[in-house]
């Protein structure tokens, strides 16, 4: 097989590692970086390093953002500093972004706890959240978690640390179908269900 090849098993094993790469793409992906010229497979691997070297996490939202530069959500005066919207990742920040219907800030969990995985409430930015709400003017939380047990779990495990603060907690509108990802549902579902959020 051709996926013995010492050199081609090794790409193979290191796009393996790639998050959300099915193992049925792995054979094209590695046909695809094979057939690439030089000078694409080096402006490829230019404009990666790059971003790696300079895109950073936001210290108050942990949006990405450029490094040396403001955050292109904390830093603008536009957006109504007293709304904070809790997102997984910035995945569910970009699909909440095309509704244009939300003006406040974010803060970007990193994911959600889930034991089984082996991520726990301190591999979040669950503290710093904490933290923001008791240092900053914010008058509502909204949870936009993705519907699924573990986004349930930490929804509420954050209220509960929230709990006797002077904010008002809510939620997106179960218009969002249950067990669904943010990034996969429609602008006017996603928008619908923040305008009609609830209490948590």
């Amino acid at each position: 097989m051709i996926d013995k090849l010492p050199t081609i098993k090794k790409l193979m094993r290191h796009l393996h590692q790639v998050p959300f790469l099915a193992s049925k793409n792995l054979y094209r992906v590695t046909s695809y970086f094979l057939q690439m010229d030089r000078e694409r497979l080096n402006q490829f691997c230019t404009a990666l390093k790059e971003a790696h070297e300079k895109i950073v996490q936001c210290s108050f939202c942990y949006v990405w953002k450029e490094k040396d530069t403001q955050c292109i959500f904390c830093d603008d005066i536009g957006r109504d500093r007293s709304l904070v919207c809790v997102v997984e990742s910035w995945h569910e920040l970009l699909v909440i972004e095309r509704t244009q219907s939300f003006h406040g800030l974010y803060h970007v969990l990193g994911g959600v706890i889930s034991p089984l995985d082996g991520i726990n409430a301190k591999d979040l930015k669950i503290d710093e959240l904490v933290h923001r709400v008791t240092t900053r003017e914010i008058t509502e939380v909204i949870f936009a978690l993705n519907l699924t047990p573990e986004g349930e779990a930490t929804a509420a495990f954050i209220a509960r640390k929230l709990y006797g603060l002077p904010v008002k907690i809510t939620c997106l509108a179960k218009g969002v179908p249950i067990g669904s990802n943010l990034e996969f549902v429609d602008r006017l579902t996603v928008s619908k269900a923040l305008a009609d959020r609830k209490v948590f």
